[in-house]
């Protein structure tokens, strides 16, 4: 039974890998020699596994495993994703290396236009959790899916109303309460935006100047820097 349950353990390693790994490496993983994860290796890939490479080189776990391939619809892939990455940032650190494993065995076994999109949803879990105004997260969602704009009108900390178009970019779910990063037209800059003071919207005709994912690094790295200038909890103006 342990053997069996190592042999798991190893195809869980090479799903999570997307590159070549070593058997060293695999090795200090699984706490057992480099001979050990050799005659491992050559047991799964005598029982059909399609694992590729060889000792002193690293292995790989081909395209074409035999688990079947799933279906999922874009809703149920970013629950999945955002459940498991809000697991990945839990103190219980076996917990959370199960949820990184479960999301490499979801890449292999759903169809690759889906595999796809598990690096980067747009669904950004923050460690409180919480719930939020479900038709309003749906349509910010569906903004960054289809990268289109949204019309919104907004209510800022002094109460004044404004109208805007806004590209979402990432999502983040509070405990009280849920905020989006986008980029704002009227500011001609990224802002965020607390769900709770959008007073109405609606995808605009407005479409995303850039893939949503470089808008997304290029808020990360200035959300970055304004972090190490000191926290900033003002609204948008």
């Amino acid at each position: 039974m342990d053997r069996i349950l190592r042999l798991f353990g190893l195809m869980d390693s090479l799903r999570r890998h997307r590159s070549a790994v070593t058997a060293q490496v695999l090795a200090e993983e699984h706490q057992v020699s480099v001979r050990t994860v050799y005659r491992d290796i050559q047991m799964l890939q005598a029982l059909g596994a399609p694992i590729g490479g060889e000792a002193g080189l690293g292995y790989v776990l081909l395209p074409g495993f035999f688990l079947p391939p799933l279906m999922f619809s874009l809703e149920e892939l970013e629950a999945l994703v955002l459940g498991a990455r809000w697991v990945e940032q839990l103190p219980d650190s076996a917990l959370a290396s199960s949820a990184t494993n479960a999301l490499a065995k979801l890449g292999t076994a759903i169809p690759e236009e889906l595999a796809g999109r598990i690096d980067d949803t747009g669904l950004w879990p923050v460690m409180e959790g919480g719930a939020g105004p479900s038709q309003l997260l749906g349509l910010v969602r569906r903004a960054m899916r289809e990268e289109r704009g949204l019309s919104i009108r907004y209510q800022n900390q002094e109460g004044v109303v404004s109208e805007r178009v806004v590209l979402p970019v990432q999502l983040a779910y509070f405990q009280s309460r849920q905020v989006f990063a986008a980029w704002c037209f009227k500011r001609n800059a990224f802002a965020r935006f607390r769900l709770d003071r959008v007073q109405h919207a609606e995808l605009s005709e407005q479409r995303f100047h850039r893939p949503r994912v470089e808008l997304a690094q290029q808020w990360f790295e200035e959300f970055e820097v304004q972090l190490e200038q000191g926290p900033d909890d003002k609204d948008i103006p």
